[in-house]
């Protein structure tokens, strides 16, 4: 009896389903997870993970926040990017680096405008700006070099004006009537009150922000101020990585940390740079990207090296 074509044509496709899942799902991983476990790439196979008394401490591929866990910094340590990759729920946590949160912060440079929760400070969103140049001056009171930027008020918010009055056919302002400065929210305290980063402008007195209000009528104008472009705080010490877990940092910003790094423990700060020097990378094929220094392992061979005493 001859097996109809439609019976042969399935027993065909069950043995090729068979042949092929032996060798993309058996043969193959097999392949693959044998040569990963040469040696040479074994361990960056494995997740390049660094261990320490048989603990493993964390890896070379991803950042971690080197904080008190309340967000402060601890001086022994050079402090990596900030991260958006935030902790959430019972492990909340503002330091980031948690890998299965990669975010980005999705803000872009009109961001200049914070908003101003009515009744809770806590709840502000900062804008993009405020947020620059809040990392800026701490990071510069961090280091003890000046964390002042262009466009950032010494408050550390962001330089800008919503100012209001007549406007001309191509919708800016030309008659000033009100002027306020939208990021620096008025004082509770009526005995202390706050003082805008500009007193006036083009004869008009600035005024401070009251939360919840809207300035959205004002054109924005951004106040570039005195301080120079060519801050000490490098761009990657205020801002954070696309996926927020990257571990490294610019030779510039690991640079302004060595002294606090070797005060800390206490080491000259030669000794730290020379180390720093031993854990930057080049350009990727000699022009892509630019020079690095991966902090995880930098921190990780400071505390083999130079163990914090207290």
């Amino acid at each position: 009896m001859r097996m109809s074509a439609w019976i042969r044509q399935h027993i065909a496709a069950l043995r090729a389903l068979l042949v092929l899942t032996v060798i993309t799902g058996i043969i193959y991983p097999a392949v693959v997870l044998g040569v990963s476990q040469l040696p040479g790439l074994k361990d960056k196979a494995n997740g390049s993970l660094l261990e320490r008394d048989g603990k493993v401490v964390g890896s070379s591929l991803i950042g971690q926040a080197y904080t008190d866990g309340k967000g402060n910094a601890l001086a022994q340590y050079f402090q990596t990017r900030p991260s958006n990759a935030a902790w959430s729920g019972d492990d909340a946590s503002p330091d980031g680096y948690n890998a299965l949160n990669s975010a980005f912060g999705n803000m872009g440079p009109e961001s200049t405008v914070d908003t101003l929760d009515a009744a809770d400070p806590s709840k502000d969103k900062l804008s993009l700006l405020s947020t620059v140049c809040s990392r800026s001056a701490a990071v510069g009171k961090l280091e003890g070099v000046d964390g002042s930027r262009p466009y950032c008020t010494s408050g550390g918010v962001g330089a800008v004006l919503a100012v209001m009055g007549e406007r001309d056919s191509h919708g800016l302002v030309t008659h000033p009537t009100r002027v306020v400065s939208v990021n620096e929210a008025c004082s509770a305290d009526p005995k202390n009150e706050t003082t805008p980063f500009q007193e006036a402008y083009e004869g008009v007195k600035v005024e401070c922000a009251k939360r919840g209000e809207d300035y959205s009528a004002g054109q924005i104008v951004p106040i570039r101020g005195d301080a120079s472009a060519d801050t000490p705080v490098p761009t990657d010490a205020v801002t954070a990585s696309a996926s927020g877990l990257d571990p490294q940092i610019s030779p510039e910003y690991a640079t302004i940390q060595a002294a606090r790094v070797a005060k800390a423990r206490h080491v000259s700060v030669d000794q730290i740079k020379s180390l720093v020097d031993a854990h930057r990378s080049g350009r990727a094929l000699g022009f892509l990207g630019e020079p690095t220094v991966n902090v995880v392992e930098l921190n990780y061979d400071l505390d083999s090296k130079f163990p914090f005493k207290g």
